[in-house]
C-alpha cells in the first residue's frame, strides 16, 4: 500500500508531539492535499479533527489586522482572503524552504513551533462590586493552538508586508524561529508578553 504523504513529499508517521496536553488537539492524520472543503465547519470542537497543516493554511487566509498594529505596523489589504489555493502554495513553498534549511521534516518543525508559541497563561477581566480587575487563568489546550497558529500567520504577514522578502520566506522564518523558541519570532514575543502580563496579575 502506498504511504500517504503531504503534497507527496513529507511523512506524518515520524512526527511527534512533545507536549502531552496538546496531543489530542494536534491532528496528524495522513493526507495528501490539506483541503477538507468545509466538511468540519459549524461542528463544535471539530477543528481539533482537522489536520494541523490545513489549520495553518486557513489562518493564512486573512486580510490583515486592520485597526491594530502587528510588529509595529498596520497590515491592510486583500491578502489571501478566500484564496485557499494561494495559501496552500505558500505553505508548500515555505515547507520546502524549512526542509532545505533545517534538514528536518517541516511538519515536525511546525508542530514544535506550535508547542513553543502557545501561551500557557492569560488574563481575564473580572467585575466584582463595580470594580474591574484582571486575574490570571490557565489557557485550554485548544486555545493554545489557536493562539499559536494566529501569531505564526500574523508574524509572517507583518514581516512580508511592504518588504522585498516573500511571504513564503517569512513564513518559513517564523516557523523555524518559533520551533527554536527564538525571540526573533513574533509568536514567541506575543507568548512571552501574554504570560508576563498574566504573571503580574496573579
Amino acid at each position: 500500500m502506498v504511504e500517504m504523504k503531504l503534497f507527496g513529499k513529507w511523512n506524518f508517521n515520524d512526527v511527534v508531539v512533545r507536549d502531552e496536553g496538546l496531543k489530542r488537539y494536534i491532528s496528524l492524520n495522513p493526507i495528501y492535499m490539506p483541503h477538507t472543503s468545509g466538511r468540519l465547519v459549524g461542528k463544535q470542537f471539530s477543528k481539533s479533527r482537522m489536520n494541523i497543516v490545513e489549520r495553518l493554511i486557513n489562518k493564512l487566509m486573512r486580510s490583515g489586522q486592520g485597526t491594530r498594529k502587528v510588529g509595529g505596523r498596520f497590515i491592510r489589504g486583500s491578502g489571501n482572503t478566500g484564496k485557499k489555493h494561494n495559501a496552500i502554495k505558500i505553505v508548500e513553498k515555505a515547507f520546502e524552504i524549512i526542509e532545505k534549511r533545517t534538514g528536518k521534516n517541516p511538519i515536525q518543525v511546525l508542530v514544535d513551533a506550535i508547542v513553543n508559541s502557545g501561551p500557557r497563561e492569560e488574563t481575564t477581566t473580572i467585575i466584582y462590586g463595580g470594580i474591574r480587575y484582571h486575574k490570571a487563568i490557565d489557557v485550554s489546550s485548544q486555545r493554545r493552538i489557536d493562539f499559536a497558529l494566529k501569531y505564526i500567520a500574523l508574524g509572517a504577514f507583518s514581516n512580508a508586508f511592504n518588504s522585498k522578502t516573500s511571504i513564503e520566506e517569512c513564513l518559513a522564518n517564523e516557523i523555524i524561529w518559533a520551533s527554536n523558541s527564538d525571540t526573533k519570532s513574533y509568536a514567541i514575543q506575543r507568548k512571552e508578553e501574554i504570560e508576563r502580563i498574566a504573571q503580574s496579575s496573579r
